[in-house]
């Protein structure tokens, strides 16, 4: 049920605002657009500067918006135990499919940490993605703690932001064939799902949802010369959003297109002139805007 194109939505503002209209705006036209999923609140939604009201809120507007037209897999991680676990919970009364949590950052579990942190996520009841980056949160889910982990009945999948994608296949020994791998990096998606993934939680999607799904699709039947060629238009698109902060990248990408302002909060800031113009060729070599 979790596979595909799941963009990792931006949370839109206006004046310091969460912008609700925009919100369920772009719900509507990610599904117009053929997004298989959406994923709220993560990073690339600034989960670390909204409160935790606007967090819930969001979720909750996300779930409304989608209405069980495609799955939202609700971003509620934290290095709090406490309030990882909050959040599930929030996810789960929401009406959330599943919710993303990330690996605890800055206070550097160990693997035994790992494993109790995600189970006390997990015993909330709802399906739970374990998301591994390593270079944010600067601890590494190991394939071996990854396999004790997927003994858990609501621990389903991962997002891997590794980049190694030997990871997907050391994955699947550990954890079985039916773990849903998603990849968390843009630029190497089409190897993932060549590995073994199903799909990728990607930043690139908030601006090029269409290419990005049917890039997706192509790798999922096995077509990888059409997903090349796809790469090839998008693979310009995936540096540009990068070059600064990838939410500040895709929000002004998405800006362009006029579907919400390219608005941040501190401590990120707006993108310079030079990646601005960067991100305008990008989008114009995709076929995005002229």
């Amino acid at each position: 049920m979790i596979t595909g194109s799941l963009p990792a939505l931006v949370t839109p503002f206006t004046n310091g605002q969460v912008d609700r209209d925009a919100l369920k705006k772009l719900v509507d036209w990610h599904i117009d657009q053929g997004s298989n999923g959406l994923v709220p609140v993560g990073t690339t939604g600034e989960s670390p500067t909204l409160t935790h009201a606007e967090h819930d809120d969001v979720v909750r507007i996300v779930v409304e918006a989608a209405d069980g037209r495609i799955p939202v897999i609700a971003g509620a991680g934290s290095n709090n135990t406490i309030e990882t676990v909050r959040l599930v919970k929030a996810a789960k009364e929401a009406g959330a499919a599943a919710a993303l949590v990330v690996s605890p950052y800055y206070n550097k579990p160990t693997q035994a940490g790992l494993i109790a942190h995600f189970t006390a996520a997990a015993d909330c009841g709802l399906p739970i993605i374990l998301y591994n980056i390593p270079g944010r949160s600067v601890v590494d889910i190991t394939p071996a703690t990854m396999g004790e982990l997927a003994k858990h009945d609501m621990i389903i999948g991962v997002k891997d932001a590794t980049g190694d994608l030997a990871r997907v296949p050391h994955t699947r020994m550990t954890c079985g064939t039916d773990f849903v791998q998603l990849s968390g990096e843009d630029a190497t998606a089409l190897g993932f799902n060549a590995h073994g993934g199903v799909g990728c939680i990607s930043v690139t999607a908030n601006v090029a949802p269409a290419l990005c799904a049917e890039f997706q699709n192509a790798t999922l039947v096995g077509d990888y010369p059409k997903a090349l060629e796809l790469l090839d238009r998008l693979m310009p698109l995936h540096e540009a959003i990068f070059t600064e902060p990838g939410l500040v990248g895709a929000k002004y990408g998405m800006s362009l297109l006029g579907l919400c302002s390219d608005e941040v909060r501190l401590p990120l800031v707006g993108l310079t002139d030079e990646t601005k113009a960067k991100v305008k060729a990008a989008m114009q070599f995709a076929g995005l805007i002229d």
